[in-house]
């Protein structure tokens, strides 16, 4: 029954996304850029994983641009192609050659540059919806709770997770199982939304 939840809710998010006007699209990007840029969070960080957009989510390559004009070291996602469930990160810069996964999503050839999910210390997460306590509904592959699941047993270990969002990506609960791993925080051009411990 929660999967079907979960799946009409998707599906309905997703719409709502796509259905944004372009200006729409290209307003909150900026908007977020501008509000993360500022954070803490963002100033001391080092090592920085991004991803690459897709079906209308928030454009983090300004984010990305701004991190590794500050020296910051950049990672994307890579998908296994032996194992689908699996994510890794690889380092990131404008000599990074791309290709699409099996899902038609960007990604860098792989070039054995790669970093522990625990030892970045900030990832920019993609998302389906989200609700104010920062509970995530993604594409429903698993892949980002399975690769962050260790956050379950810490919540405060590193990284700091956040998703970047457009506004009516919000819903005011999100079905979550146990094994579901929570945002920090949720940035939107309307505000940011912090997860509460608990």
């Amino acid at each position: 029954m929660k999967n079907k939840l979960k799946k009409e809710l998707r599906d309905s998010l997703r719409q709502s996304r796509r259905n944004l006007l372009s200006k729409d699209q290209v307003f909150a990007s900026k908007r977020v850029f501008d509000l993360v840029i500022e954070q803490g969070f963002f100033i001391s960080a080092t090592y920085v994983a991004f991803y690459l957009s897709f079906d209308g989510e928030i454009d983090p390559r300004p984010i990305a641009q701004r991190a590794m004009d500050q020296g910051k070291s950049c990672y994307l996602p890579i998908i296994s192609d032996e194992d689908a469930h699996q994510m890794a990160f690889d380092l990131y810069d404008q000599s990074i050659i791309l290709k699409e996964n099996k899902w038609g999503i960007e990604e860098p050839v792989p070039q054995d540059r790669q970093i522990s999910p625990a030892n970045l210390d900030l990832v920019f997460v993609p998302l389906v919806g989200f609700d104010e306590n920062c509970s995530r509904l993604g594409m429903g592959k698993g892949l980002f709770d399975k690769t962050f699941n260790f956050k379950n047993q810490n919540s405060l270990a590193q990284p700091l997770l956040v998703g970047l969002a457009h506004e009516c990506q919000r819903v005011q609960k999100i079905p979550a199982e146990d094994w579901d791993v929570k945002l920090d925080l949720v940035v939107t051009a309307k505000k940011i939304y912090q997860s509460k411990i608990g």
